[in-house]
């Protein structure tokens, strides 16, 4: 395997300092905090639903319910966890696929639906 490549862009314009406060002192930006804050936000964030996803729940007279929400996430925890971006997740009577990086549920099916069907462009599935 071959190294990472890192391309650090020229800066455009003159640098600013960051804002200081009392006797001159840098607020600073702690980059472990920040990531902290990021990483409690998004677990406190819902998954989101695509238009395309939202109007096959109608179509279908489809609910998930609170509880079925949360396992949806868990779900999508686990296959961020195993590096997987777009997956399938098989959650009760229901097939969804996702995005993981948006947090977002791209399309549903419902089992009687799901007859013949093909799920492409996902590179993982999970079973919640």
């Amino acid at each position: 395997m071959s190294s990472p490549i890192t391309i650090m862009p020229t800066p455009i314009g003159r640098p600013t300092s960051l804002p200081t406060t009392g006797a001159g002192k840098n607020t600073g930006i702690n980059a472990t905090r920040f990531e902290s804050l990021l990483q409690d936000r998004m677990a406190g964030q819902s998954v989101r639903f695509s238009r395309h996803a939202d109007q096959r729940l109608q179509q279908r007279g489809l609910r998930i319910s609170g509880e079925q929400s949360q396992r949806l996430q868990q779900a999508m925890r686990k296959v961020a966890d195993k590096g997987g971006r777009d997956s399938l997740v098989l959650l009760d009577n229901l097939a969804l696929v996702v995005s993981v990086p948006n947090n977002t549920v791209v399309t549903v099916s419902d089992r009687g639906s799901l007859r013949e069907n093909v799920f492409t462009n996902i590179d993982s599935a999970v079973i919640a």
